[in-house]
């Protein structure tokens, strides 16, 4: 088990450090040097890793939390409410617009309309953890473009959830639950009380950050152990990530929520 462990690391790491500086000097960037490592050393290309290799999607998955949650930390929740405007506005457009010319194109060469209407809203959605990494390295997250990319892969976001609730009632016979995406206290209740559970989740993290969250960080701030410092942020992470997931929401997203809500908190930086 060790040997198996130490070979995939191995594989991993090498394929990593390989391509991803090759990306860089071609101009491509970072995102596609790991995309390009993946596909060299998958079961599609060298098969260095078979299909056991799908293990890794959770910590990637939880990588993708972390990053949202740091994000959040970086984004006051006044300027949150000031981007109100550009995230409704101009992520509606984008999702809107994208999924009506994908939509239209899918019926045209002979897709049925629910087929094409749901092709259409996933194509329309971005990957937040490839276009903020993009971004970051290009230097204009911070810019008037950055900003309104990152308006759209907000609202895009925050989309998923009406549009995971929406999907089923295309499908033309009911289909069975998904199996192996962990429990859901709301997946069986009717529609207002799973908007109720949502809610009351959403609001849980508001409070929670400002009740509960920074008087345990004063504790553990009192203690002066750095590695106590990053369990408790690894904490605040894994704990929110879990009551998203239990209640069906995205736990990149409710990572993102803590992260808002502990921007103005004294602790920003330490976190």
């Amino acid at each position: 088990m060790i040997d198996t462990f130490l070979y995939q690391a191995l594989i991993y790491l090498a394929a990593a450090v390989i391509c991803v500086p090759l990306a860089k000097r071609l101009g491509m960037g970072s995102v596609l040097g790991y995309l390009a490592a993946g596909i060299i050393i998958g079961p599609f290309g060298f098969g260095f890793i078979g299909e056991e290799g799908q293990d890794i999607m959770h910590f990637a998955e939880f990588g993708v939390v972390m990053m949202l949650f740091l994000v959040g930390l970086e984004l006051e929740p006044a300027h949150f409410w000031n981007m109100r405007r550009r995230i409704i506005g101009l992520g509606g457009l984008q999702m809107c617009a994208t999924s009506l010319v994908l939509g239209a194109g899918l019926i045209f060469a002979g897709f049925t309309w629910q087929a094409a209407a749901a092709t259409g809203v996933a194509l329309s959605m971005s990957s937040t953890a490839m276009v903020l990494q993009t971004l970051k390295e290009k230097g204009i997250s911070t810019t008037e473009a950055g900003r309104s990319a990152f308006s759209v892969l907000l609202f895009q976001d925050i989309a998923v959830i009406p549009v995971l609730a929406l999907l089923p009632f295309l499908a033309l016979r009911p289909a069975a639950a998904p199996s192996g995406h962990g429990p859901s206290i709301a997946a069986h209740l009717p529609g207002w009380l799973q908007a109720g559970t949502v809610f009351c989740a959403i609001l849980a993290v508001v409070l929670m950050g400002r009740y509960v969250i920074v008087p345990l960080l004063r504790i553990v701030a009192r203690a002066q152990l750095r590695e106590l410092c990053v369990a408790g942020s690894l904490l605040i992470v894994i704990a929110t990530a879990c009551l998203m997931k239990l209640v069906g929401l995205s736990p990149a997203l409710g990572a993102f929520l803590a992260g808002v809500v502990l921007a103005n908190s004294e602790f920003r930086h330490e976190l």
